[in-house]
């Protein structure tokens, strides 16, 4: 009996079946369609709904003023907003794929507003462009997340992307009347990925594109109505004689045809599905499939369709319909006289229900299908609206899979899941009439995100735990929803509600909900926000987003980051003066090294700086000298006069400050002496025009000196270095044999008695290979030994033998043999000395 009461509500479409079940009494009061403008979004979505300004309406106990209302499917008001946009009238309302209201006026601006009815920031408003200003839009056709708007002047422009809102111009049409109809084939259903626009131009259809305008369907006009299916692949059109054509968008073939009784073009043509199409007249809806008679629907009032993948929903004053067609599982089951094996399992579980033995005859019969029956049975209770049903027919599934071994357990526990979740958006306070098809295609994810967009936290938060989704999305956009709109709640309070909600999700980010907070102007909830934030990276940011610098630089030298110890020292360094900089990293040890050597390689001014304000005056010193000597490498910088250039001034400064430090004495000695000598180098550069003194060593410039003949130079850096006579004797020694002045040299050693000696003039005279003027000093050296090995040096052996016999070292006479091995007479006076004082042959 059951079976029947279902099926009696059903129409015949030739061999399909169509219901259209009441979702909802509407439950706003003195909403009149005729006197709107209402845009309905897909997906069981919001509608929007304000007065006609092209419409002269009687105003009942109701403000002048035009509102922009909106309410949920079910009629409940969401929110509204007085409607004061300049613009002139209202052309265009609908939604887009994110929820967003699109309004479009006559002069082209284009307005939007959230679910909220509050315009959405930034970018609130924009337009098509100066020529939809000078001449006004008149006619606008939406599609998914896009629209394309023709103007008086019969320009076409389109927003393809509102996401991305940059208003396109057409091709030019060449019209010079408005077309009698216009379509959308969507971007994604086209070949180029460009809008094509449909418009029915007397016998013909111009289809425009940006870059072309092209004719096409010639001979099918005129057309008075067009709307293209959902996956953009059919276009259904009513003709001006009253027939309904369906044919392919590229016009190549007629799918089929349908002779209505009315020239009159139909307010309303849409898609059912696609599997039909609904042409509405003022009091009748007719249903028009390729085969069979048409289904007629008649209706006293006002209606609104509302195309869905699966269906149609039918909006009028008073209801909410969903036309659709009965899904096959659902026809096996319900149709008048079925014995079909889902159809007798349903009827098994109302004979157990009476305690018939019937129920074990009907399983018995269909035993070998009884898998079948019971997936046709869940799937039929998945496309039931009335939750009573839907409880009957997973009944009868789950009885039937008791005796079936063969079955995936889980499939019912699915079913129920999914279930629970569309009955709670579909009670009238959600009023979301989702199907379970546009469930599947509109994704729990993206239900979820419209739940929160419409503050309904609580159901969202629910419904992630029960699909067990990740919570956070949820949470988060609470607490930002909460923190917005608790502006009277002090710092503390809120906080404690925050947190009991903000612990339900483990790794949540607190920095994102200080972030916000601040953002509100609650920089103190922020800072006790951030405070629970576990990760650095995140913490440390957003303290110094919100003024909290020096508990940043806590956070950051605790973390061990050295990239976040730099990242709060650059803010904190940009932000305050040095002194108090200074002082900031100064109690921190690993922030004041990171900034000691980060401004040792690129600022050592603020360096110096640093070191001064904390009293450490060697290290200043010491970059100073660095300084000194970083400037010597520079050929610009040691033009001009070094005693009163930057050099020499650095090496001064330096000095002083090793001097006040009184633990430097070496290092205050050595940049006096330093500077004293780069002044002394300078005087004798400007004196010999010579630029070869600077930065030389003391033994250096007094060698150069005397090498140029520049004696007065060389004794004066002498005598104010305090340099010792042997060292004096052996510079000038070597430096006089150099420029092979032997008369100097032989003159200097006869001032008076060497304090070197007189070997170094010997090897001198030696290393410059002059014999003869070795010869004048080697009969002075005083020692036998040095006096041999000089004489062997320049070739004299028997000399060298009578010095050797003198020094009586028989380890000598030894080495001269070797040194004169070559020369036999040599070796052999050696060997005579030997054996005169006595001494073993030598071999």
């Amino acid at each position: 009996m059951a079976a029947v009461t279902v099926a009696a509500e059903w129409q015949l479409l030739y061999n399909r079946y169509y219901r259209k079940p009441e979702i909802y009494q509407m439950q706003w009061k003195h909403v009149d369609l005729t006197r709107n403008k209402v845009a309905c979004a897909p997906f069981g979505g919001p509608i929007a709904v304000i007065r006609d300004d092209a419409k002269i309406v009687q105003l009942y106990a109701e403000s002048a003023l035009r509102k922009l209302r909106i309410f949920n499917s079910a009629g409940v008001q969401i929110s509204e907003t007085v409607w004061k946009n300049p613009g002139g009238r209202l052309i265009g309302m609908s939604w887009t794929d994110d929820q967003i209201l699109v309004c479009i006026t006559q002069d082209g601006t284009v307005y939007r507003y959230n679910i909220h009815a509050e315009p959405i920031e930034p970018n609130s408003q924009l337009t098509l462009g100066a020529d939809c200003f000078t001449h006004s839009v008149v006619e606008c056709v939406f599609w998914g997340n896009g629209v394309v708007c023709i103007n008086e002047a019969f320009q076409v422009y389109c927003i393809p992307d509102f996401n991305n809102p940059k208003p396109v111009k057409l091709a030019d049409t060449g019209l010079e009347d408005f077309p009698l109809c216009m379509a959308v084939i969507e971007p994604q259903y086209t070949m180029s990925g460009n809008v094509e626009v449909l418009m029915g131009v007397a016998d013909h259809v111009l289809l425009v594109e940006e870059d072309g305008v092209q004719e096409v369907g010639l001979g099918i006009g005129p057309l008075q109505k067009m709307v293209v299916s959902r996956n953009g692949k059919l276009l259904a059109s009513f003709t001006h004689d009253g027939r309904l054509l369906v044919m392919s968008t590229d016009f190549s073939s007629v799918i089929f045809e349908y002779p209505c009784e009315s020239a009159l073009p139909p307010e309303q043509l849409a898609w059912c599905g696609m599997d039909s199409v609904l042409l509405y007249w003022d009091d009748m809806l007719l249903m028009v499939g390729p085969y069979g008679d048409p289904v007629r629907y008649f209706y006293d009032e006002p209606v609104l369709l509302i195309p869905e993948c699966d269906g149609v929903r039918i909006l009028s004053n008073m209801s909410m319909e969903f036309l659709h067609r009965v899904p096959d599982s659902t026809v096996s089951i319900f149709q008048i006289g079925s014995t079909l094996p889902a159809a007798l399992l349903y009827d098994a579980l109302d004979h157990f229900d009476r305690r018939s033995a019937k129920a074990d005859e009907n399983l018995r019969l269909i035993r070998s299908s009884l898998p079948e029956a019971v997936e046709a049975c869940i799937d039929a209770a998945g496309h039931e609206f009335d939750v009573s049903q839907q409880r009957t027919l997973l009944r009868a599934a789950s009885y039937g899979q008791a005796f079936c071994s063969h079955f995936q357990r889980d499939r019912i526990q699915e079913m129920s899941k999914t279930l629970r979740v569309l009955n709670a958006v579909r009670h009238p306070d959600i009023g979301i009439p989702l199907s379970i098809q546009q469930y599947k295609l509109l994704t729990p994810a993206v239900l979820i995100a419209r739940l929160i967009n419409a503050h309904r936290h609580l159901l969202a938060l629910q419904i992630s735990e029960y699909l067990s989704m990740n919570q956070e999305v949820v949470v988060m956009h609470w607490t930002s929803t909460k923190i917005t709109a608790s502006a009277a709640i002090p710092d503390a309070t809120l906080l404690e509600m925050l947190l009991d909600k903000l612990k339900i999700c483990k790794g949540i980010s607190y920095a994102a909900v200080a972030a916000h907070a601040d953002k509100n102007g609650r920089r103190k909830l922020a800072a006790m926000l951030v405070e629970h934030e576990p990760r650095s990276s995140k913490q440390v940011p957003l303290l110094l987003s919100i003024g909290e610098e020096d508990t940043a630089l806590m956070k950051s030298t605790e973390s061990g980051d050295t990239d976040l110890v730099y990242l709060v020292l650059f803010h904190i360094w940009q932000k305050r003066p040095a002194l108090d900089f200074f002082g900031t990293i100064q109690a921190r040890p690993l922030a004041r090294d990171l900034f000691v050597n980060y401004a040792r390689h690129y600022k050592h001014e603020f360096l110096k700086d640093f070191f001064l304000s904390t009293g450490q005056l060697q290290d200043v010193a010491f970059l100073l000298w660095k300084e000194s000597w970083e400037l010597s490498k520079n050929p610009m910088a040691s033009k001009g006069s070094p005693l009163h250039g930057p050099r020499v001034k650095l090496i001064e400064k330096a000095q002083h400050l090793l001097v006040e430090t009184k633990e430097n004495f070496f290092e205050s000695k050595a940049a006096e002496e330093h500077a004293k000598l780069l002044r002394i180098q300078h005087e004798i550069e400007v004196n010999t025009k010579q630029a070869i003194f600077m930065d030389s060593s003391i033994s250096d410039t007094i060698r150069t000196c005397i090498v140029l003949g520049n004696h007065r130079g060389a004794n004066r850096v002498k005598t104010e270095f305090k340099v010792s006579e042997k060292r004096w004797y052996w510079l000038k020694v070597f430096a006089l044999a150099t420029i092979r002045d032997w008369d100097a040299l032989e003159k200097f050693s006869k001032e008076k008695r060497p304090p070197i000696g007189y070997r170094p003039f010997v090897e001198a005279c030696v290393d410059a290979n002059e014999k003869g003027e070795a010869l004048k000093y080697i009969p002075k050296l005083t020692d036998p030994r040095e006096r041999a090995e000089a004489y062997a040096r320049i070739g004299m052996a028997k000399e060298a033998a009578d010095a050797a016999t003198q020094a009586k070292d028989n380890e000598l006479l030894g080495r001269l043999k070797q040194t004169f091995s070559q020369n036999a007479a040599a070796s052999s006076i050696f060997d005579t000395l030997r054996d005169r004082l006595s001494f073993p042959s030598v071999s």
